[in-house]
């Protein structure tokens, strides 16, 4: 009996001890400090409607955008980068388990008959949960839609590269295949005013592009606490002390 229940708390301490930790961009931890960005790539199909609704679209918060168009004024490319601000990890294995960003793009539509009555959407802020494969954003949306925070935009196809930290380094995440939530259509149709043409083009839209996550790690020496200062200058004054009374 005493051994079940050793047994039994051997293994409640083991699961109690693999909780996952939320750790800042640029912090310390286990003696690794992390920077890096995400990057989300629009897909050809997700090009195709916005130039269907002449869509402009421009980077938001500290994002980055890359816009390209070719001689005829459609969209060749369309990318928004975003500094990571915070990793939640599995602390006994290191897997990543979401990913957070900050910044990202505005998308502003003109009127444009059958296709729209004009509006704008802002999508910034992502959460990647890379674990369950959903990714949340905040929203800001046109025509009374206001500010969504942690709203759920999108579901991830699939998930290739690393998924865990575990040293110095570089490492690289692919999430491709995004499909929208319902409530993500129907936010975006109300954001930008879309009409039937324009309804149409974003139902067409079956991968809305990829997600690109580069995680630089480095490695950080640990610097003594004020308190561990002082313990060793009690050491040291502990050992002249000693060597004062040897002497004489």
């Amino acid at each position: 009996m005493k051994s079940i229940v050793a047994a039994t708390a051997f293994v409640a301490a083991g699961m109690a001890s693999a909780a996952s930790v939320t750790v800042p961009a640029n912090t310390a931890y286990n003696g690794l400090s992390f920077s890096g960005s995400g990057s989300l790539s629009f897909s050809a199909d997700l090009l195709g409607a916005l130039d269907t609704g002449k869509v402009a679209v421009a980077g938001y918060g500290a994002a980055t955008a890359t816009v390209i168009k070719d001689s005829d004024g459609f969209y060749t490319q369309a990318s928004a980068a975003a500094p990571i601000t915070s990793l939640t990890i599995d602390s006994s294995t290191y897997n990543v388990l979401s990913a957070a960003t900050t910044g990202g793009a505005t998308q502003t539509a003109p009127v444009l008959k059958s296709v729209s009555s004009g509006g704008s959407l802002t999508v910034t802020d992502l959460n990647v949960d890379i674990a369950n494969k959903k990714v949340y954003a905040t929203i800001i949306g046109g025509n009374g839609v206001g500010t969504l925070n942690n709203f759920y935009l999108w579901d991830i196809g699939s998930i290739t590269g690393a998924t865990s930290v575990t040293g110095a380094g570089s490492f690289t995440t692919s999430m491709t295949g995004l499909s929208i939530t319902t409530a993500g259509f129907n936010t975006f149709v109300q954001s930008l005013g879309l009409l039937t043409l324009g309804k149409s083009a974003l139902s067409g839209v079956t991968d809305f592009g990829t997600i690109t996550s580069t995680i630089v790690a480095k490695t950080v020496t640990a610097v003594p606490e004020p308190s561990t200062y002082a313990l060793m200058a009690l050491g040291l004054v502990g050992v002249s002390v000693v060597a004062r009374r040897r002497s004489k």
